[in-house]
């Protein structure tokens, strides 16, 4: 190992292969960053060795490192657990970021005393109560809190009852708020009823808690206190306006948490649906920042490790878009929630939704911060997963080369701008440095003339650059990015017989579905690449041909050339032309229009000349 600091060396030989968390420090002792190991000393050693060479962050944080402290514990889940504590306490700038990661408020339920006080809390206690949130959304919080006062006659005064009475009830028993059990006009066992009624109601059961509304509304009834009966007749008509939530779809065991991804570059954006007896009751979310260089997989477990594990409010089963490293292990940490990640069938449906809010909010994000002009349509999400993008390519350009037979070479460049094309970036290329037939070099005289030219004007570089052709295309087009110092823009080539996809640094081709929204939009582009240039090439050979046949005219220079194409358009617009027509252009005259005519075979030289009026 070498440029390892002398406190790092010492301790690094004496680590145990044990699980535990290792903290990476500065000079002034700042926690840089905070990490979990299956084996300390082998995951420490492995900053100091080549794995890690190519991340941008990592070679920026081990640039900083001075020292470092572990702690070990008993297991993986064990350590999972703690990197999140820690992580939530010391806020390393070289961890992944959650954003408002202590900010989002819970109900609280204190069913630990006599008589439980409900409330909003943004700090969580170990001290018996129940925790309902995070809510990321504080009007669906504050909503469920209103249907809570109106059908419940929770307390809202803050006395340690029964240490703590008031000499009379507050206002709230006066207006039907509370059964004032401070005086002793409700009984303890009759106040533990509704909050467990309560407990169900927010747990998302509000079934059960109608049910057992409507026996006791019968019961009040037969015993003639339609006084009570109307009271609770009240409290069914709210309860069974919250029973209007549409099933979502009826799953073995009916609740389940879905979690959504979206990524664009350095954010990413976490939802979690929240379904119970197939209901859809609530759905959350947290952007996460600073994921440079990392890959989905851990930004997955960071968030899963961070904000879901500490939930006290976890379904049976918890469906994720992909698989991750460390699944085995939160899932031991969860112990009662089953971890899946479907392919197919509702629940990859469900995971399908719960992806389109992530992507929604991400779109809002970035449109908030002004970092893009319109929504990017759901094929340019689609391209970013299927491969595996970490930045959705919302501009992208795609080239094409065009030849007829080794002359008027040409290339184009269409750009594509959240899933359309902009035609105001369009680009077209007359081939300057190769002669004949040769696709690869054409390729690589496109590339490099159009990437060195938006260098040189500062213009925005295109996320994506697909090219037409097979693998020989995209070595020339990755040569051209690496001489350019821009190897970091992905690349990948579009061959037309089996419609494979070649991409930089993979051996073998990526094949999609024919009906993929991915693949339409790669071969949209690919199409419109091909008409831009094919359209080139035909105007080239065109020009081409009429001033070859102009310039065997003696007397026509490239003024008249130009004169004589901008009125008649071609050659055979010329020989159809009268005398007197072509008389009428700047610098002809009627001798001179009849040499023309006769030098294009239009007119007999033998042909009187017309009669001057």
């Amino acid at each position: 190992m070498q440029d390892v600091p002398d406190p790092v060396r010492s301790k690094i030989a004496n680590l145990p292969e044990s699980p535990g968390v290792y903290l990476w420090k500065d000079a002034a002792g700042k926690i840089l960053y905070v990490g979990k190991a299956k084996r300390l000393r082998s995951r420490v050693r492995n900053y100091y060795s080549g794995d890690h060479i190519e991340s941008v962050k990592t070679r920026a944080l081990m640039r900083q490192v001075a020292d470092f402290e572990t702690i070990v514990v008993p297991s993986e889940p064990h350590a999972l657990i703690l990197e999140a504590n820690l992580i939530k306490e010391h806020h390393p700038k070289f961890n992944i970021a959650l954003r408002d990661d202590k900010s989002y408020p819970y109900i609280r339920v204190t069913v630990h005393e006599p008589f439980p006080r409900i409330f909003v809390t943004r700090q969580l206690v170990n001290d018996g109560s129940r925790y309902f949130g995070p809510y990321t959304d504080v009007g669906a919080m504050r909503r469920a809190l209103n249907v809570v006062k109106r059908i419940f006659t929770v307390r809202s005064c803050n006395y340690d009852m029964p240490k703590e009475v008031p000499e009379r009830p507050c206002l709230d028993h006066y207006i039907g708020r509370c059964k004032a059990p401070c005086v002793v006009l409700q009984t303890e066992e009759d106040y533990r009823a509704m909050i467990d009624e309560v407990v169900l109601f927010l747990s998302g059961r509000a079934e059960e808690v109608t049910r057992r509304v409507r026996a006791r509304m019968d019961e009040a009834s037969q015993n003639l206190d339609f006084e009570r009966a109307g009271e609770l007749r009240d409290a069914l008509k709210h309860l069974e306006r919250m029973e209007e939530p549409t099933i979502v779809v009826k799953l073995e065991g009916g609740s389940t948490d879905v979690i959504g991804y979206a990524r664009d570059g350095d954010d990413a954006c976490v939802t979690i649906l929240r379904i119970r007896d197939g209901k859809l009751l609530a759905r959350d979310h947290n952007f996460v920042e600073n994921v440079t260089g990392e890959e989905d997989a851990t930004v997955l477990s960071t968030y899963l490790a961070r904000t879901y594990l500490p939930s006290s409010e976890r379904a049976p089963e918890l469906l994720v878009p992909f698989d991750f490293e460390d699944r085995d292990i939160l899932e031991a940490a969860l112990q009662t929630t089953k971890v899946r990640a479907p392919q197919r069938g509702p629940r990859r449906d469900l995971l399908g939704l719960a992806e389109q809010n992530a992507r929604h909010l991400l779109e809002e994000l970035k449109l908030n911060s002004m970092e893009a002009d319109e929504r990017a349509a759901d094929p340019v999400y689609e391209l970013q997963r299927e491969l595996g993008l970490q930045r959705v390519p919302r501009a992208f350009v795609c080239f094409d080369i065009s030849t007829t037979q080794g002359t008027d070479t040409v290339g184009s460049c269409v750009w594509f701008e959240n899933g359309r094309p902009k035609r105001a970036e369009y680009r077209k290329f007359k081939i300057k440095t190769v002669q004949g037939t040769d696709d690869f070099a054409s390729m690589r005289e496109v590339v490099s003339r159009y990437l060195t030219r938006r260098l040189e004007e500062q213009k925005p570089l295109p996320d994506l650059i697909v090219i037409d052709g097979g693998k020989g295309q995209l070595g020339v087009a990755q040569s051209v990015l690496e001489s350019l110092g821009l190897s970091r823009i992905p690349l990948l080539s579009l061959a037309k017989r089996e419609e494979d996809i070649f991409m930089s640094g993979r051996s073998e081709p990526l094949r999609l579905a024919r009906r993929s929204p991915a693949l339409r939009l790669l071969q949209r582009s690919r199409d419109e690449a091909h008409r831009f240039a094919v359209t080139y090439n035909r105007k080239r050979r065109t020009m081409r041909t009429i001033t070859s046949e102009l310039l065997k005219v003696p007397g026509i220079g490239p003024t008249k050339r130009r004169a004589l194409l901008q009125a008649f358009g071609s050659v055979q617009g010329v020989r159809d032309a009268s005398e007197a027509d072509i008389a009428k252009l700047p610098g002809f005259t009627g001798a001179s229009a009849r040499r023309l005519l006769v030098a294009l075979g239009a007119l007999s030289a033998l042909e009187p000349a017309p009669q001057q009026n």
